[in-house]
């Protein structure tokens, strides 16, 4: 998981009032706390605005429930949203976004990868490799795919924690590596 102990612990207070109430509600709250930290994210002065000690929670609250307002989320994420305020703790939101997803994902078992490749790879292919990973693994996966100049070629595969590197850029590596030990 990301983020730190705090983070964890509202994420885990709010990921169990949505177990409460269904998984339905779980998977909400989760979303919505995506799109508030996403909108926090894309305005760094907001994020600015709430690291602040200069401001008083009640500033704090105001903006943050006019974002809620705009988003129109449910009432149970508007009091969270509330309670980080009142605690100075909004600009933790991110983390605790982050933290609600992986404990929803580790639930749901989804797991979450990224595939790097040198090129860019059309969307028929995409699908393909996502379905023979998803074969592979026996779950759903959230797959992203990125390119990077740097491997030369081949790919890497990061799912959870785990790496699997299959890049020219590794081959070469491990072979300049075996030529120094003389092998």
């Amino acid at each position: 998981m990301t983020g730190n102990v705090v983070s964890r612990r509202y994420a885990k207070a709010l990921f169990a009032i949505g177990a409460a109430k269904g998984e339905a509600e779980q998977k909400t709250y989760g979303d919505q706390l995506v799109s508030l930290s996403a909108s926090l994210e894309s305005a760094p002065e907001a994020m600015t605005f709430f690291k602040n000690p200069a401001f008083s929670a009640e500033e704090k609250k105001k903006v943050i429930v006019q974002m809620v307002e705009k988003i129109s989320v449910d009432p149970m994420v508007k009091n969270f949203c509330d309670l980080l305020a009142d605690k100075g703790r909004v600009e933790m939101l991110p983390a605790i976004a982050a933290d609600y997803k992986a404990m929803l994902d580790a639930v749901l078992g989804v797991l979450t990868g990224e595939l790097i490749t040198v090129s860019d790879i059309n969307e028929e292919r995409k699908s393909a490799i996502k379905a023979r990973l998803e074969a592979q693994a026996g779950k759903k996966l959230e797959l992203t795919f990125g390119t990077d100049k740097d491997i030369l070629g081949g790919l890497v595969l990061k799912i959870g924690d785990k790496v699997m590197d299959a890049s020219l850029k590794a081959q070469l590596q491990i072979l300049k590596e075996n030529i120094k030990r003389g092998e």
